[in-house]
Parts: C-alpha cells; structure tokens; sequence
C-alpha cells in the first residue's frame, strides 16, 4: 500500500501551516519588498541545476542555513498543498514562494527559541501516535511507509517539532493583537440579522391604496391619509382579510391580501423591512411604495429572527499521565477502553465512573451541553468532528489525554449576551489571518537575510 493513498502530509508539515496561515504573502512581499533590503527573486536555475544531487546554501537567515534541497522539498509541500486545496501554482513563482515561506518559517522558529517555546518528547510521540491512528496504521507500520517514501523518521519529528512549535507561537502572540470594538460588534450583528431575514419564509397580506402614475401631491397625501384610516380602523378590531376583500384596490384581494408563502427575498425589499420586528398578526404601514401605500399584516414567519448555535452534549474519559503513568501508556489504556466499549463489553459511563480522573467522573464523563469556544482548542475540534455515537481516538491535550463520545447536538437560540460573545469571536476569526501576516511581517524584519546565487 502506497503511504500517499493512506497518509495525509498536513498535520505534521509545518510549512503547510505556513501556507495556509499567511496565503499569498510571499506573493505581496515581493511586490512591497523586504526589511533587509535584498532582492527578492530567486535564481532560476534553483531547481534546475547541472547536479541536483549538489546541496548549497541559498539564502541565510541570521546565519541558519537555508540549501537548495530544502527549497526543493518546500516546492513538493506546496504543491501537495495546492493540490488538496484545488488551487493552481504558477511554477515561474514556486521557488520564490517556498524560499519565501521557510524564511518566514526559520524567523518565527528562532523567535520560539528566543521565547521559550518548546514540545517535549512525550508530546510529540503521543501526537505520531495520533497521526498513524488517523491513517488506520499501528505506529510501526507509520514509520516503514514513511521509509517508503523517504522520509526518516528523524525527519518527520523534526516536522512535526517544528509545526507544534509554530502553532503554540502563534496561538501565544497573535490573539492578543486582536482588537474588537462594540461598534464593529454592533455592524456585524446587523449584518446577521438582516441575512436571517432574506433567508426566512414569510407570508403576508396587504391592503392597497393605489395611485396613479405621476400622482400629484393632493392625490398623494389623500391616499396616505385613507391608508392611515384604515389602520385606525384594524386597530379598532376591523378584520384584516375582511377589509382586504371589501377595500383593497391590489390584485389579491379576493383571497383577503393574502401574498402566499414565499422566501423572504421573493417579496419587495421594503415589505420585508417593514415586518422584520413584527411579531406575528402584527400589522405594518402605511407602507410607500410606486404603486400607492399598503398596510401589510405578517401571517406566518417559518423562520425566527434570531440568531442561533449548536451546542454538543458530550462525555469523555480523562487520564492525566504522571508518576508510574506515562502518556503512552495512558493512551495505551484509553484504545482498549475503547476497544471494549465499541463491542459491547463495557459501558462509557461506568468506565468514566471508575477510571476518569476529571470532576465528571461521577457523572459517568457528562459534561453537560457545551456552547463553542467552552473547551480548549485541541479538545473541541477532535470533538466537532464526531457524529452522535461516535468515540474518539485518544486525544492529548493540556488537561492529559481523553476519550471523547459525542451523544447529541442540538440548535439553539442565542441570548443577547451570547450574540455579542458570537460576534466577537467571528470578527476575531476573520481579523486573525490579517494579524497572522503583520506579525509574521515584523518577525521576518527583524532577521538577517542573505541571499545567494547557486553555483555555475
């Protein structure tokens, strides 16, 4: 079996991380130029030398060593990259891009090393472990197909070293430069609310008085006035659909002004902006429009106006490795509780009861219904992904390592409070790649980088 067929490069190459974070940056730096004040371009002859088998120096950043035949294997990831993402790379522009890329990548590593930042070796073989789980391959086989493919095993630590590293720097510093304001809160709940309108199924009914063409201003106001009467008699307990049939002067009168049920953007944009905030039986207008004034009255609206969230009731299983316990062997335990549980032979419930080492452990591992953003990032996304039913790989995280069974899901309406909480974390997920490529920017200013023509 081939390791391309069953092996996913992405979550242990840490360029990928790079690519996806910072999209088309190289692209922008070579148009804006650099703070080291070296040409950009790459040679052509990169990847084209006489002897590809020769390994030179092409670019140093704070004199770490950049060579060709890590250009060349940043070409092969990005083109895997583009691949699995659909996209099209320009092959004039890829050796500029990789070397572009692992100059940002070094100058964000050598920071990590600056600051601190560091995976240990448990952490990195529990997460080997994950990636060769996720392929449906014990851990040893894993290796052999990375052989098979070139890749040593000493490589792919060092990858995926690499990649943690890179993600914990990131998820350290680029948060806090996040700024949201109330205001841009306020505009972007706006936004929502108006799409939820367009989207819902209304049905209305209307009373018109109509006017002519080119109505003249006594003609006008005569007409808003009788519409104005009429509103005063609805609310005076005139029935709505009666007073259509005998009064209105518009084409549906004979069903009481009844409009039919509709999508939202299948009415006038001014009907559905007059009746957003009515509640149901509520009654609108005089409403202007070219053909004269209505009043309309929303019948049915078949979706609310509010903004909602799905929540996720799961349970997990937590061992927190220490003492006699390693983390490989906590993960070891948590396959075969698995295992068990899958066919039958023991119980989620009882089996948190008796082994998690959480305060839901009396609870049989319940942790209740759970709004995004409640758990930390590694938990919530393994858990996402999960269907009703389903059971977890073991999962490291900060906390130690779980297992995680999803029960159910469920769509909910979100309090004022939530809505605000919602927003902010939207608007902070679109600002995040803007802030990403700044800092990106300003670390990658403070190196030192020397480019370097290939040899003759």
């Amino acid at each position: 079996m081939s390791l391309k067929n069953v092996f996913d490069p992405r979550p242990w190459m840490a360029l990928g991380l790079v690519l996806l974070s910072l999209g088309g940056l190289a692209q922008t730096l070579r148009a804006s130029g650099n703070a080291s004040g070296v040409g950009l371009n790459v040679s052509p002859n990169l990847l084209a030398t006489p002897d590809r088998s020769v390994n030179f120096i092409v670019a140093l950043v704070d004199n770490e060593p950049i060579t060709n035949h890590d250009v060349r294997m940043a070409v092969e990831r990005l083109r895997v990259q583009a691949q699995q993402s659909g996209m099209s790379v320009p092959p004039d522009t890829l050796a500029n891009d990789a070397l572009e890329l692992l100059i940002f990548e070094r100058s964000q590593l050598q920071w990590a090393v600056q600051t601190g930042v560091k995976v240990n070796e448990e952490e990195l073989e529990s997460l080997a472990a994950s990636v060769a789980a996720r392929n449906q391959l014990s851990i040893e086989d894993f290796y052999r197909a990375l052989e098979r493919q070139g890749v040593s095993q000493k490589r792919f630590f060092q990858n995926l070293r690499e990649q943690q590293i890179l993600q914990r720097l990131r998820d350290r510093d680029v948060p806090g430069r996040i700024n949201i304001t109330e205001p841009e809160i306020d505009r972007f709940l706006t936004r929502q609310k108006a799409a939820l309108v367009q989207n819902a199924r209304l049905e209305l009914a209307q009373i018109l008085v109509s006017l002519p063409d080119a109505a003249t201003p006594e003609q006008v106001a005569q007409a808003d006035q009788t519409a104005r009467q009429w509103r005063r008699d609805i609310e005076q307990g005139a029935d709505f659909f009666d007073l259509a049939r005998q009064r209105s002067q518009a084409m549906d009168r004979q069903q009481g002004g009844r409009m039919g049920m509709r999508e939202a953007n299948r009415y006038p944009e001014l009907f559905v902006q007059a009746t957003q905030d009515l509640p149901v039986g509520g009654v609108a207008g005089p409403v202007r429009s070219g053909a004269g004034f209505h009043l309309l009255k929303l019948i049915e609206r078949q979706q609310p106006n509010v903004l909602t969230m799905v929540q996720t009731r799961a349970r997990h299983i937590l061992l927190k490795p220490g003492g006699n316990l390693s983390q490989a062997a906590a993960r070891a335990r948590l396959v075969q509780f698995k295992s068990e549980i899958e066919r039958g032979m023991a119980d989620f419930a009882q089996v948190a009861r008796e082994q998690s080492q959480d305060g839901s452990a009396s609870d049989g591992g319940d942790l209740g219904w759970a709004t995004p953003g409640q758990f930390v990032p590694e938990f919530e996304q393994v858990m996402n992904e999960l269907q009703p039913g389903q059971i977890s790989e073991p999962l490291v995280s900060r906390f130690g390592v779980h297992l995680i069974q999803v029960n159910e899901r469920r769509e909910v309406p979100l309090t004022p409070r939530q809505e605000r909480e919602y927003a902010r974390n939207a608007l902070r997920e679109t600002k995040y790649n803007e802030t990403l490529e700044s800092w990106a920017k300003e670390l990658r200013g403070r190196a030192f980088i020397e480019y370097r023509e290939p040899p003759q």
